[in-house]
């Protein structure tokens, strides 16, 4: 059975998670500020709710992608250094996680990113722990990504795309920009078939919770990224 939280209910241990649902843990609680770090601190996100309520996931393996073994393809490369498109971070979180769910994904009917889910992530931005990368054409957003950033661990949420490699820039810049900073893994959650062309892969959930432990616990704290350099050598 899967547990009920209450607003002050602790999460039940990773380990039992469902793996016949995907890793779904817990359902209930709060999407609430101090709620969603301790989860993410301990492996575990919330992906949608039902009639208000949060499911909350922790899946094994786990989907990751090292800024080091970020695949720069000969393609995204050409499209970097031609400056077609302009970049910029945490200048438009409220539009990026919009715009996510408001993209139709393969397979699925509608969207988990619901608005208690918009509100609770527009507050982490707002506390400086959500960030948003976003890429323009002539001023329009067209493509772009959003998570969180707890330590030197960032946590990958959604992305999305309106023309051809416009989230795949935005990528390529926060990959840049935690490699300077000297972050060391990011959270993809689920595999998928985009995810692992970026280089990312999936290991177990106990390697995934020993790194998680030491990189959030280390590096710098919660701060705005807008003066994130936007121009980097490719």
């Amino acid at each position: 059975m899967i547990p009920f939280l209450g607003p002050l209910d602790l999460f039940p241990p990773v380990e039992a998670a469902r793996r016949d649902m995907g890793g779904l843990l817990a359902v209930g609680g709060n999407l609430a500020p101090d709620r969603l770090l301790d989860a993410y601190r301990q492996g575990i996100f919330p992906w949608g709710t039902v009639e208000g309520h949060p499911l909350w996931y922790s899946p094994d393996p786990r989907m990751v992608l090292f800024p080091d073994e970020f695949r720069l393809t000969r393609s995204l490369r050409k499209t970097l250094r031609s400056g077609r498109f302009e970049v910029r971070f945490d200048s438009n979180f409220a539009g990026v996680i919009g715009a996510c769910a408001a993209t139709p994904r393969p397979g699925q009917d509608g969207t988990w990113i619901s608005p208690e889910m918009m509100n609770a992530y527009c507050r982490l931005h707002e506390l400086g722990w959500a960030h948003s990368v976003e890429t323009y054409d002539e001023g329009d957003l067209i493509g772009g990504l959003y998570g969180l950033a707890i330590g030197r661990m960032f946590y990958g949420e959604s992305m999305f795309s309106r023309r051809s490699d416009a989230s795949k820039v935005a990528f390529a810049h926060l990959i840049r920009h935690l490699v300077a900073h000297q972050f060391g893994m990011i959270d993809c959650q689920m595999r998928t078939e985009h995810l692992a062309s970026l280089g990312g892969r999936e290991i177990p959930r106990a390697a995934f919770l020993d790194r998680l432990q030491a990189l959030t616990g280390s590096g710098s704290e919660r701060t705005n990224w807008a003066t994130a350099p936007a121009v980097f050598d490719w």
